[in-house]
């Protein structure tokens, strides 16, 4: 007897559980097409719930208030963009030390689908939070789990970064990207642009490791 009515409970579990996630999804998708559309100005959980189709009560069982709505969708944006970055950081489409940066550097410049005013307001939610550095966390973890693979690459001998460098390396290539981001350049998504983010980020990588005595901070 137990045996046939456990399934029947998992089952009782798996929709709500399905529901919860496909609405969520719902309310995210309504808030960055919003954002598009007019920007934060139109943004209001109102606006959203109308959009997502679902009542304004269903939309506060899942956020507290708008700021809640749009940090979720930064946190969503943010979880893809690593996802990518990891991938770009294995090397999956191009093993080179350059070719993994520039992967990386792609997948950042191209992240929210090219929705740009929904992105800026996003990456506005991501510096009220200081939650930028995260993006640049899969650097120092890829480093430390393949710096003797990627010794074949351009760089002989490619070092751990140290906190302070993750930070610097972050801050210049993320914050030239953002400041892109919230100035609206048109060069935003340019092969020109992306050549020279990527050409930041490896003299940086080179000059650790040429002489990663005097780059690396003594604790």
């Amino acid at each position: 007897m137990t045996a046939r009515r456990q399934p029947p409970e998992a089952k009782r579990r798996i929709p709500r559980q399905t529901r919860a996630a496909e609405t969520v999804a719902a309310i995210l998708e309504a808030a960055a097409q919003i954002l598009e559309a007019g920007g934060l100005a139109a943004f209001t959980t109102n606006a959203v719930a109308e959009r997502a189709g679902v009542s304004i009560g269903t939309l506060y069982q899942y956020f507290t208030d708008k700021n809640a709505v749009l940090l979720a969708l930064a946190r969503q944006e943010m979880e893809v963009a690593l996802v990518e970055v990891g991938r770009a950081l294995r090397g999956e489409s191009d093993p080179s030390i350059e070719g993994r940066v520039r992967a990386m550097v792609g997948a950042v410049i191209n992240a929210f689908r090219g929705r740009q005013r929904a992105r800026k307001a996003v990456v506005q939610a991501i510096l009220a939070r200081g939650s930028g550095i995260e993006l640049m966390a899969p650097v120092a973890a890829f480093i430390a789990a393949a710096g003797a693979e990627v010794g074949r690459g351009p760089l002989a001998v490619l070092p751990a970064l140290s906190r302070e460098q993750v930070f610097v390396m972050s801050r210049a290539t993320l914050g030239a990207i953002r400041a892109a981001v919230l100035e609206e350049q048109p060069f935003l998504r340019s092969r020109s642009f992306e050549d020279e983010i990527v050409r930041l980020a490896v003299a940086y990588l080179r000059a650790i490791t040429v002489d990663p005595g005097r780059s690396r901070t003594t604790a």
